[in-house]
């Protein structure tokens, strides 16, 4: 008989008894001490350096963060957990150099807009104030911009819809080419540029006179791109299938967009528009140009110039004394509102639309 011999089972090296089971890890508390230390060892480089902003002190503190993140990891948990843990402090430190900008410039705003910023200001205008001493209102203004938009919203959302859904739905060849080539070129056009296109053939050309619907037809020369663009990227994301379903049935294609396609993104569409919409509540430069402005309420948009917000906090800085600084910042902060208003309209009117389109 065959001797037969056995391999020897391979040996496994047992941890001995002092060994640890697990790497070591910093506790979880660790990224908050260390932004505290960072942030004393900042505001003490700062003063011994006799840097007096404390944005460079945020920034010393911020880069101090990092390092000692990164080389206190490196030395307990290793390399790999040090280059994850740096990338994550760079992510939150560019964070919050993006939003302690703007909370600060909101913080600035909000605590100089309450000042003057009451039922007296939302109800009257400048007409016969002097402009030195406290009083008047931006009710003049509030009207201009809200008449303004709506007449620029309802110029450019259904031109801009209309669009889209051209190019989606039918737009094939040279013409679809050209009309997104130029979709792209009026998206990063400058507001100035609308401006004095319509001044050069409303007013001067046609010699229709200064007027809030001038100022509105240069609005919705800004708007209509954005609305294009967002209305397209809605619609290509409806489901080929549902379009191919409603045809099977028979129905033609134009009640086909309209009964389902449109339906299915009407959420995105509607969030596009009010985007749209807080975007050209600030202009400024075609405001200037086109309404001129005006210390009196002017009700009708077609005739005579009228005021808008951001014309009226231009106008009022512009005067340069302490009143009239009251009043800009209590305007722009009526103006943040506005957007801010319109923005949690856009999101409300999505996450209403959403469930409904997924039936």
């Amino acid at each position: 008989m065959s001797n037969l011999t056995l391999d020897k089972a391979p040996t496994v090296d047992t941890p001995s008894a002092g060994a640890p089971l697990r790497q070591p890890r910093l506790p979880r508390w660790t990224p908050l001490g260390l932004a505290a230390l960072s942030a004393a060892l900042g505001t003490g480089v700062g003063l011994l350096a006799g840097l007096e902003s404390r944005i460079q002190w945020g920034l010393i503190a911020a880069l101090l963060f990092v390092a000692l993140n990164f080389v206190l990891t490196k030395a307990v948990e290793g390399t790999r957990q040090a280059k994850d843990r740096l990338a994550t402090s760079l992510v939150w430190v560019c964070f919050l150099l993006a939003v302690v900008p703007l909370l600060s410039l909101l913080w600035e705003t909000v605590n100089r807009g309450v000042t003057v910023l009451d039922g007296s200001f939302l109800t009257h205008s400048m007409n016969g104030v002097i402009t030195i001493q406290p009083g008047g209102g931006a009710y003049h203004a509030l009207i201009g911009t809200l008449q303004q938009i709506g007449l620029a919203t309802a110029i450019a959302a259904p031109i801009g819809l209309l669009t889209a859904i051209y190019l989606v739905e039918y737009g094939t060849g040279r013409l679809a080419k050209a009309i997104t080539f130029f979709v792209d070129v009026m998206t990063g056009i400058p507001s100035i540029v609308a401006g004095l296109f319509v001044l050069a053939f409303w007013i001067i050309y046609l010699d229709m006179g200064y007027s809030g619907f001038a100022g509105a037809m240069s609005l919705a020369i800004l708007m209509m791109p954005i609305v294009v663009r967002s209305t397209e990227e809605m619609l290509k994301l409806v489901p080929n299938e549902l379009r191919e379903a409603s045809l099977a049935l028979g129905i033609p294609k134009w009640r086909t967009i309209l009964k389902v396609v449109l339906p299915t993104s009407i959420g995105g569409i509607t969030t596009g528009v009010m985007l749209a919409v807080a975007r050209i509540a600030g202009e400024t430069a075609p405001i200037m140009l086109l309404v001129f402005g005006a210390a009196s309420i002017n009700n009708n948009p077609f005739n005579g110039a009228q005021s808008s917000l951001p014309y009226y906090v231009y106008e009022q800085w512009k005067l340069g004394n302490e009143a009239s600084y009251d009043r800009a910042w209590a305007a722009a902060l009526l103006l943040i509102a506005f957007i801010m208003v319109l923005n949690l309209l856009a999101r409300g009117i999505a996450a209403w639309k959403a469930p409904k389109s997924g039936r």
